[in-house]
Formats: structure tokens, C-alpha cells, sequence
């Protein structure tokens, strides 16, 4: 009879995790923030998921990362379509849930087409892309993967965007892989409200 209770018991658990369509929460999980933080302040809300909130606990860093997040995002010239595909591609290279289940949705917003998106997220060829898009996805996969930027992809990369361009660009792709290491640090999962789009095994 104490098993037929145990696997009633595991059955509604599975249920309730297929129905909201998460996992439970690790019980090192803060289920407040979503990742091994608690909150700061204790009556914190849900927005208390994500980087911003992990950087409370360093203020100089919360300040500084804010600032050159929002001039790379917003103020350095590139198109927001491209701003989003570079922040996917370091996603995807840094295997981050959250980042990428919070930037999918806007880049489809921004004008960049789920075609590309699908490009990035299963690793496919990049023969589809245009020339922007193809140096942007390169440069972010051979910089997180193997470290190095081939002299062709950087030439291009400078010819279609310019030394300034290039600089803002791989400050994206840095700015967001920070991001993703606190993040994945952290453990931080995806807010309830949010189903993971990205293929992780």
C-alpha cells in the first residue's frame, strides 16, 4: 500500500511538472529569484529573476554592466535585429536558458527571422544568411568556441561594419557572456511565466 501512495505521489508530481511545462526547482534553488541567490530584499517578486538582480550584490558591478549593456544594446548604431542576433548566438555558444528564452521572443520583434533564430539555436550551417548575419554568427561561434577569429571573418566583419562596429559587437557578445556565466553559476532558471525555448540536453 506504501508504494501505491509513493508512485501516486511521483505521478502528480510528473503531472503538475508536465502541465507548467518546468521541472521542479533544485533545492538549492531561491524559488523567489529562480537560481542559488536569495533575494536581497525579502519581499522580493518575481522580477527578482535574472543578472540585474544577481548584481545587487555587487553595486559597482550592477552600475557599470548597466551602463555598457544599455549603450551597446541601444546607443551604439546597430540595427536591434542584429543587436539581438548577437546576443543569441553567445546564448546559444554559452548554452544559457535564460538568456536566450528571454531574447528569443524580442528578436522576432526586432525583425529578425525565425529562420535565422533556428540557424542559431541548432547549430546549422550558416549557407542562408546574409553577409551580415554570417559574420556576426562566425565571429560568435569561433571566439566562444575556439578562442580565435579567422583573418577572413574579421576582414569581412570590418569591411560590413567598420573597426567601431566590430569592437561593439564582440563587446555585445563579451557583455552577454559575463551575463551567462553568472547566470549559469547561479543556475538560474527561466521565470514561471516562461516556457525554454532553447534545445539543451
Amino acid at each position: 500500500m506504501r508504494s501505491l501512495h509513493t508512485l501516486t505521489a511521483l505521478l502528480l508530481v510528473v503531472g503538475a511538472t508536465l502541465v507548467s511545462g518546468q521541472a521542479p526547482l533544485p533545492k538549492d534553488i531561491d524559488s523567489k529569484t529562480g537560481n542559488r541567490f536569495p533575494a536581497i530584499k525579502p519581499d522580493a517578486q518575481p522580477d527578482s529573476f535574472g543578472p540585474g538582480a544577481i548584481r545587487q550584490y555587487s553595486p559597482p558591478v550592477a552600475e557599470s554592466m548597466t551602463a555598457v549593456n544599455d549603450y551597446l544594446r541601444r546607443k551604439s548604431g546597430l540595427e536591434p535585429r542584429l543587436v539581438e542576433l548577437a546576443i543569441l548566438v553567445t546564448a546559444r555558444e554559452m548554452d544559457c536558458q535564460y538568456v536566450w528564452t528571454a531574447h528569443e521572443p524580442p528578436a522576432l520583434k526586432a525583425g529578425l527571422q525565425q529562420e535565422i533564430i533556428d540557424i542559431v539555436k541548432f547549430r546549422r550551417p550558416l549557407t542562408k544568411l546574409g553577409d551580415k548575419e554570417t559574420v556576426i554568427v562566425q565571429m560568435g561561434r569561433d571566439v566562444i568556441r575556439t578562442h580565435k577569429v579567422a583573418s577572413d571573418t574579421f576582414a569581412r566583419a570590418v569591411k560590413l561594419f567598420g573597426h567601431r562596429g566590430v569592437v561593439d559587437i564582440v563587446s555585445l557578445m563579451g557583455d552577454y557572456a559575463a551575463t551567462t556565466m553568472l547566470l549559469n553559476v547561479a543556475d538560474q532558471h527561466v521565470r514561471p511565466k516562461d516556457t525554454p525555448l532553447l534545445p539543451i540536453p
